[in-house]
């Protein structure tokens, strides 16, 4: 026969109580040495060019470029920080949104901080995605919650120092410019961008024109793509319209094209709210004394 033991909830609130406090006991008795988190964080950070790549993101935003520390680089200073919990799950899925949760505890300081971030899970027409890609979409918003919480209890002085020695490594030298920007290149054409999409969205003529500079943008937009924290679609590809703001374009060039009172009640019947105005202001003149 088989013995199932259950345990209460107010045994599982004793038990992480009594982790939690022998944590904070220990924190306490080997407190953290910051020159020593600092060294092992840039140790890491900057032990190759990809590594110091992959502690970046960058995301071009209406003629600028916003860039910042990435997932990854949260994840090594939270590992060299020392004495902290940390972690992200997703709390809820109401069918349309996302919800992950990410929490940040320094065991030493006591100060803990929860994030949640929301993602959508439908598409452009309402559709609720695949379960796989509702996965996918769930990874993504815990490791922006993870990140987001941890960069809040981890003092920024302290992340920027790592991230800036992590980004000199991630520019590199005009002698590795040539093969690191193939190389960044090669990956965006391999996802089906071309060359002039990516010229765009660095607001230059052609990829010969990418510097170190852009050079680091550009792979700052594969460390996002990879942590799944942006798509393609969304850095490459511009909104298209949709066919509802096609049909009021065509209707408002029909009403001014109109010649005639006879021309413009024609098409009264098929003109929407929006366009009535003009419509109105169109009759009055072509009812006009000439």
């Amino acid at each position: 026969m088989e013995v199932v033991e259950v345990i209460s909830e107010n045994s599982l609130a004793t038990l992480v109580k009594a982790e939690i406090d022998t944590q904070i006991a220990t924190a306490k008795a080997f407190p953290r040495s910051i020159k020593t988190f600092i060294d092992k964080a840039i140790s890491i950070a900057t032990v190759n060019d990809n590594v110091a790549a992959s502690c970046s993101y960058s995301l071009p935003r209406s003629g600028k470029t916003l860039d910042g520390p990435s997932v990854r680089l949260a994840e090594i200073v939270c590992s060299t920080y020392g004495n902290v919990r940390s972690g992200a799950r997703v709390i809820s899925n109401d069918g349309k949104t996302i919800t992950a949760q990410g929490v940040c505890h320094d065991l030493e300081t006591n100060n803990c901080v929860t994030v949640e971030v929301k993602r959508k899970i439908t598409d452009k027409h309402g559709k609720t995605f695949s379960e796989d890609m509702q996965v996918v979409t769930g990874n993504a918003a815990c490791a922006i919650a993870f990140r987001n919480a941890v960069f809040k209890v981890i003092p920024s002085a302290l992340v920027f120092e790592v991230f800036d020695a992590a980004k000199k490594v991630a520019i590199g030298t005009a002698e590795t410019l040539v093969e690191r920007r193939d190389k960044a290149i090669k990956y965006f054409k391999d996802e089906g961008v071309k060359e002039d999409q990516i010229c765009e969205v660095l607001s230059i003529k052609r990829v010969e024109d990418i510097d170190l500079e852009k050079l680091y943008t550009l792979r700052g937009m594969v460390t996002l793509i990879k942590n799944g924290e942006s798509t393609i679609q969304d850095i490459f590809h511009k909104p298209k319209k949709d066919s509802v703001d096609k049909e009021a374009e065509r209707m408002i060039a029909l009403i001014n094209d109109a010649k005639s009172v006879e021309d413009l009640m024609a098409l009264k019947k098929n003109v929407k709210e929006p366009q009535m105005q003009l419509f109105n202001n169109k009759l009055e003149e072509l009812n006009a004394p000439a």
